[in-house]
């Protein structure tokens, strides 16, 4: 095609030079130049890489080497003339290289379309608006017009200064009017492409745009992708409070503070996801020392170093001290509370993976009961102000060992109260935590990585859900408002189904759900049936009518059933017992006589 240009611009460069249509005896003159820059302009051409330009790629880099091309083709015209004293205008080749800079342009901008419109794909890109006209949001509809799939159509900024203008092409138009441009261009897709603006900014924006019917997206601008070494690496992590679709529960209150301002405050567990945000939240009640007490050592190491970071511009002196051991020890235990002078303990250490438990019971009852016991029993002999156990709504009407121990541990603690003058036992029972180690969070990460698929267990699974700050602070309040054996729960409103979560971290992370039916979407969804001892929905009360108000609103005391001493007592020596024999059947028996509305699922009721 360039080279058909070449000559159909330097007939046309004579025919408007001299205005004549057919300058038939004027061409006859200089048919040398003709053939002379049929040579020329085909080395030219090829050089200058032309034919292999693609056409989907026409930005300034290909404007600016038609260009040097045009001006190439001039000067060779030219310099023929010369060499062959060629009579006529010397204005014909500059004419000529203006022509065929434009027609080759044109001719290229044509027939991108041309072949776009044969080939039918110009018709299935979804129209798209970009929400930003900053640098992200003009790579991304210089990216987008290369696509297959989206056509980008106009730009949304909230800046006043860019209403009206053409930016890359495209106007901008102010929010307040989006939903009018949505309708005239059937947009089906908003893209906020704003990487610079901060979570509150981007959670606003996406809320104005969720009352529209279109698909809203957050993608990661072509520089963040760049200098994350890739698109996999360049995925927006997902924050687990655009998960939950809900507002967050403020707890932050000066009771908090007051309670542990001061205070020697040991965390078992430290090193796990709960444990070590409780310390991280109790950095900021100014407590006069903090216990970490973990058995894993990098753990221990990892958040030791973390807290020092964050406290090394404390005015204030804070104490941080590190303790290896297990909660089992009880000598190890003891010595700690009393060499540490402890005065609260937030027990975060537990077993707590339903699967790995369900195979390991033995040691998941050693660990969640016996430990439990351990460390509640050393709280009540050194009369410690409080001792705070966390606990799971998987406690509530098991179907798994994890949950049943954890209701054991439960159980432990009250008697424990029943029977101190000095120590305040209480209970913080919450539902899933959205981040933590064991959580569906950082599973569906990886594999929407991975490129897919994401497995969900059953598509009518329900959770409640919390973010791992929301359930380390409602530790510290229970702490606060603890009167002796309380059981506190978050109103957390209603569970939310797995898949949606799934759904929606697909979604947020700049992807699109599989359709087996239409074939279209990214990543696949999977449902690949319930795990040994998970149940479809999880309650956090044995008793929904027992709840009793607390200074927080959403934060209520539970009063539930308790064993006696004596049942306690003889239900420890058991766990003792089938522990002690390595007896899976025996501490089956006693969970299923001993924890209320226990009940083993079977293999059939996993598929049902």
């Amino acid at each position: 095609m360039d080279m058909l240009l070449i000559g159909l611009c330097l007939f046309a460069a004579f025919a408007l030079r001299y205005g004549v249509l057919f300058p038939v005896s004027i061409l006859l003159d200089n048919w040398i130049l003709f053939v002379s820059m049929s040579v020329v302009g085909s080395v030219v051409i090829n050089t200058m890489r032309l034919p292999r330009i693609k056409l989907h790629a026409m930005e300034n880099g290909v404007i600016l080497r038609l260009g040097a091309t045009a001006i190439i083709l001039s000067l060779s015209a030219m310099s023929v003339g010369f060499i062959f004293n060629l009579e006529g205008p010397r204005s014909v080749p500059l004419i000529f290289g203006a022509l065929f800079f434009l027609t080759a342009v044109l001719a290229r901008v044509g027939a991108l379309h041309l072949l776009i419109s044969l080939s039918g794909k110009g018709g299935s890109r979804v129209p798209v608006a970009i929400y930003g006209a900053g640098s992200a949001g003009i790579q991304l509809a210089a990216a987008l017009r290369q696509s297959r799939e989206a056509r980008p159509v106009f730009f949304i900024d909230d800046n006043p200064n860019l209403k009206g203008l053409l930016v890359n092409g495209m106007q901008v138009h102010e929010p307040n009017c989006l939903e009018k441009r949505i309708k005239r261009h059937q947009i089906e897709r908003v893209l906020l492409a704003m990487p610079s603006i901060d979570q509150s900014q981007r959670t606003a924006i996406v809320k104005r745009l969720a009352t529209l019917s279109v698909e809203v997206m957050v993608l990661p601008s072509y520089v963040d992708i760049m200098a994350d070494g890739g698109f996999e690496s360049a995925l927006r992590p997902v924050t687990p409070d655009e998960l939950l679709g809900r507002e967050k529960v403020a707890l932050d209150t000066p009771e908090i503070a007051k309670a542990y301002a001061g205070r020697t405050v040991m965390v078992t567990g430290a090193g796990g996801s709960i444990g070590s945000e409780l310390c991280r939240q109790l950095l900021n009640c100014k407590p006069a020392k903090v216990v970490l007490f973990e058995q894993n050592e990098f753990a221990l190491y990892a958040i030791d170093r973390e807290l020092r970071a964050l406290t090394a511009h404390l005015p204030q002196g804070l104490d941080i001290v590190t303790r290896l051991g297990s909660v089992i020890d009880r000598s190890r235990v003891q010595s700690v509370v009393r060499e540490e002078r402890v005065e609260i303990i937030l027990h975060a250490a537990a077993y707590k993976h339903v699967p790995l438990v369900e195979e390991n019971e033995l040691e998941g009852a050693r660990n969640n009961v016996i430990g439990t016991q351990t460390v509640a029993e050393v709280a009540f002999d050194e009369k410690i102000e409080r001792f705070i156990l966390i606990s799971t709504d998987k406690a509530v009407r098991p179907t798994n060992i994890m949950g049943a121990t954890k209701r054991m541990a439960e159980l432990v603690v009250q008697d424990f109260q029943t029977r101190s003058t000095s120590t305040k036992f209480a209970m913080v029972r919450f539902g899933n935590v959205l981040g933590s180690s064991g959580s569906v969070l950082p599973l569906f990460e990886s594999q929407i990585r991975a490129g897919g698929p994401v497995t969900v267990t059953h598509k009518e699974v329900t959770r409640f859900f919390m973010t791992i700050p929301e359930a380390s602070r409602l530790v510290l309040l229970a702490g606060a408002y603890a009167e002796g054996g309380d059981l506190f729960v978050l109103n957390m409103g209603k569970p939310q189904k797995i898949i949606d979560i799934a759904h929606r971290m697909v979604n947020l992370s700049g992807r699109s759900v599989f359709d087996p039916e239409t074939g279209v979407g990214d990543i696949e969804v999977k449902v690949i049936g319930l795990r040994p001892g998970e149940k479809l929905y999880e309650e956090l009360l044995i008793d929904g009518d027992s709840l009793v108000a607390t200074p927080h609103p959403k934060i209520m005391r539970a009063e539930e059933a308790h064993l006696s001493q004596i049942e306690i007592a003889s239900m420890m020596r058991e766990v003792s017992v089938a522990i002690d024999r390595s007896d899976s059947d025996h501490l089956r028996a006693l969970i299923q006589s001993r924890v209320e509305g226990y009940h083993h699922q079977t293999l059939d009721e996993r598929h049902a």
